[in-house]
């Protein structure tokens, strides 16, 4: 299986480093082999700033405000299901805004590169199917997040 992992850069906010790439690359990967993504499938990211952002979330969702990730699947989790080791699929898009996840590390007190993985692997699960809209949906993906970010060894720590 390969999963192909396309990073685009629209801002100007966080400097573009090769790192970022190789870490978002990585845990992307690391997120879809530990959640048993046996099909090859492409995500692609883009990295933006918190008006472009706020821009796609008004237009997709109708909510005019800036978020930190979207997620755009491409298809429903009782859909994934049915691809197997030879099926080759676009799995979705994740959008992420580097000037809230830059925020937002501040706030929460650990460093911008956890805040970036944090930030992909949400929107993996997503992509997978996963959501959040009740409590227990809730835990599920925070048990999940918590679960790959430790395992690949990026651990809550201050920035």
């Amino acid at each position: 299986m390969n999963h192909r992992i396309i990073i685009v850069n629209h801002q100007d906010k966080e400097p573009f480093l090769k790192e970022t790439q190789n870490l978002l690359t990585y845990v992307i990967r690391e997120a879809l082999s530990m959640m048993g993504a046996v099909y090859s499938c492409e995500v692609s990211v883009t990295l933006t700033d918190n008006e472009e952002i706020r821009e796609i979330n008004n237009e997709h969702r109708g909510i005019d405000s800036a978020t930190d990730v979207l997620s755009f699947p491409q298809f429903d989790s009782y859909e994934l299901d049915e691809f197997g080791l030879d099926d080759e699929i676009v799995l979705g898009d994740i959008v992420i805004s580097c000037e809230r996840a830059r925020e937002q590390s501040c706030e929460y007190g650990h460093s911008y590169t956890r805040e970036l993985a944090f930030l992909a692997v949400h929107s993996v699960l997503h992509l997978l199917g996963y959501d959040h809209m009740n409590e227990d949906e809730e835990k599920v993906m925070c048990e999940l997040q918590e679960h790959i970010l430790n395992s690949i060894g990026i651990v809550r720590k201050k920035a």
